[in-house]
């Protein structure tokens, strides 16, 4: 089926193209990293993970928002999800292949990434992430493209398809949640240490993903015979509308218990990143343009007439999926850092190398997206 991504109209073609300059480009400044260490990023000492890290994490979060759609189609027979669960798996597909260059990349060696295979340590959280990340990979591949092939054939899917949806709705919830424990437990970082951080990190991933998923579903409307139709497409908004109130909740918890107990390591990685820490400033627009956004997108969502508004919809899903990019995707990082061991404060800035290099593989991941989706695509089509 994978030739039928080979034709295309000239629309279809540019973008492909558009997506290879740019993956050529990621290259070479990953070259220039390999061949120069990851000095050439704007990590330290002090700030030993970054943006590629930050990405990862977001990233994770959209490969596990899958689960939003098969929960209702697989366990409640929602049969409105019917025609868009595939779309789901797809873009988790992208999105863990996403999420595993950028743990590449941030190795700055290749070589390091095989110690996790030829010298597994069970007892460490990246170990057990790994496994979950290439379980989930799997399972999502195996599942979309049997029931895609099955589809063409026009025959039902096979059996044991179903069997692995059901393990891959409690699989999706899992590498969301080990990802967490990556953060909340390391005790000497008071931003992360924080026994909801795994569940902040799902109701983000539910909020983010999920309004990804719509935006491309509008897109596909509006570009390509693919018609998701508009119950479906509601009936995930407010799926993103709920996840965004319960993670902008969660936030707030932290924001209580750090400054009511007045801990002095709680309240300055907050202070740093919404007022600025002793001069210190540089994500302060950053994140209140996040919670500006949050709430817009909330209030908008939240009002029926607004959200039945194909215009106003995405417009709210977009300020949902940025807030979110920028919480997670920026902010939990880095502030996460601040202050350092010796209570100081080292400011992080990526280089042009970094953003060249992460705008590669979120090229990349783009690629696999457009042409999963193209043979989708033609296929219904051939049906």
């Amino acid at each position: 089926m994978l030739e039928k991504a080979l034709y295309g109209s000239k629309r279809y073609y540019a973008w492909i193209g558009f997506l290879l300059i740019i993956i050529i480009a990621g290259l070479s400044a990953y070259v220039r990293q390999f061949n120069y260490g990851l000095g050439v990023t704007g990590m330290s000492r002090d700030v030993t993970w970054g943006l590629y890290i930050s990405q990862f994490t977001f990233m994770v979060g959209v490969a596990a928002s899958a689960v939003m759609v098969a929960i209702p189609y697989y366990l409640h027979d929602y049969k409105v999800f019917g025609k868009i669960v595939i779309l789901g798996e797809f873009l988790a597909v992208s999105a863990v292949i996403v999420c595993m260059l950028f743990i590449f990349v941030d190795m700055g060696q290749p070589m390091r990434f095989l110690n996790l295979i030829l010298h597994p340590t069970p007892r460490s959280v990246m170990f057990w992430d790994m496994c979950v990340l290439m379980g989930y990979l799997l399972l999502n591949i195996f599942i979309g493209w049997t029931v895609l092939g099955a589809e063409k054939k026009g025959c039902p899917p096979p059996h044991w398809t179903k069997v692995l949806s059901y393990i891959a709705i409690p699989w999706a919830i899992s590498i969301h949640t080990v990802t967490a424990f990556l953060y909340a437990g390391l005790p000497g970082r008071y931003y992360w240490l924080s026994a909801i951080m795994a569940a902040r990190f799902l109701s983000s991933a539910f909020a983010a993903g999920p309004a990804l998923l719509i935006i491309l579903c509008l897109l596909l409307r509006r570009f390509t015979s693919f018609k998701t139709p508009s119950e479906a497409i509601q009936s995930l908004a407010k799926i993103v509308t709920y996840a965004m109130i319960a993670n902008v909740f969660f936030f707030m918890l932290e924001v209580f218990t750090a400054f009511y107990s007045n801990i002095p390591g709680h309240m300055a990685a907050l202070k740093y990143l919404f007022v600025g820490l002793e001069g210190h400033n540089n994500l302060v627009p950053f994140m209140w343009t996040a919670a500006v956004l949050a709430f817009l997108g909330i209030i908008l969502l939240l009002i029926p007439k607004m959200r039945r508004n194909e215009t106003v919809l995405t417009g709210a899903l977009v300020s949902v999926f940025v807030a979110a990019w920028l919480d997670k995707g920026l902010g939990l990082v880095l502030g996460g850092f601040v202050p350092n061991a010796f209570d100081h404060i080292t400011e992080y800035v990526p280089t042009a190398t970094e953003l060249t290099v992460i705008l590669g593989v979120y090229a990349i991941g783009f690629l696999l997206l457009t042409i999963l989706y193209k043979v989708l695509i033609a296929v219904r089509e051939q049906v």
